[in-house]
């Protein structure tokens, strides 16, 4: 009997027998806050080279493009350039409060790490995020909760002026037709300019002036934000 083939023959059947990094997941997205809108979602899964942020860490460029004016574009693009693969904006739109959009399958290749993205709004460079989660190889079903984030790039001043240009106080918008107008502005004394938990809305529930354009009982949220369901198959 030959026991060195038959160790590398139950070598091979070991090595073959382990799990592999799933190819194929389905993703649905749940935007949990009742009166908040997030932009065009991002949704990637690349390797452990490059990440779309970091809690903690200086937002890149990109990231305070779509933390500030909700653009995916760079991040996008800084993803495939590093051959990850991306699902980009699965709701075809702004996603409103309450939504789930319909499953949508992401072919992972080799990458192992899945993230999220998208700007919340009306907020100014706030964002709901997942950050390098790494993908199961076992099939399953799996839920993952997101919380909102901030990007630390802009103070919140809870003005809605049309601004999301990277660097341009203010909001872009408020949809839904919750917003106020003419507030003079919240005193916004953080210092913390890395990406961090998003201290949520402050609000008023003056339309018509006040400290802020946003809406006290409306726009205000607790984390999670949002709801993300994998099947990894």
């Amino acid at each position: 009997m030959n026991t060195k083939a038959l160790s590398i023959g139950a070598l091979m059947s070991a090595i073959l027998g382990l799990p592999t990094q799933a190819a194929q997941l389905d993703i649905q997205i749940s935007n949990l806050t009742h009166g908040n809108y997030f932009t065009p979602v991002l949704v990637a899964a690349h390797n452990n080279d490059i990440a779309l942020f970091h809690a903690g860490e200086a937002a890149s460029a990109a990231l305070q493009k779509m933390a500030e004016g909700g653009a995916i574009d760079d991040l996008s693009a800084a993803v495939t350039g590093a051959s990850g693969v991306v699902l980009e904006n699965p709701a075809g739109g702004l996603m409103a409060p309450g939504m789930t959009t319909e499953s949508m399958m992401l072919d992972t290749g080799d990458n192992g790490y899945l993230s999220v993205t998208a700007m919340i709004l009306p907020t100014n460079d706030g964002f709901v995020g997942l950050d390098s989660w790494k993908i199961p190889t076992e099939g399953g079903i799996y839920t993952i909760y997101l919380n909102g984030y901030d990007a630390g790039t802009e103070a919140n001043d809870e003005i809605v002026n049309g601004g999301g240009a990277p660097g341009t106080p203010g909001i872009p918008a408020a949809p839904g037709g919750a917003g106020g107008e003419n507030g003079t502005g919240l005193n916004d004394t953080s210092d913390n300019d890395k990406v961090h938990i998003h201290p949520g809305v402050v609000g008023d529930m003056d339309s018509a002036g006040g400290v802020s354009d946003l809406n006290s009982q409306v726009h205000r949220w607790l984390n999670p934000v949002a709801k993300l369901t994998v099947t990894v198959k």
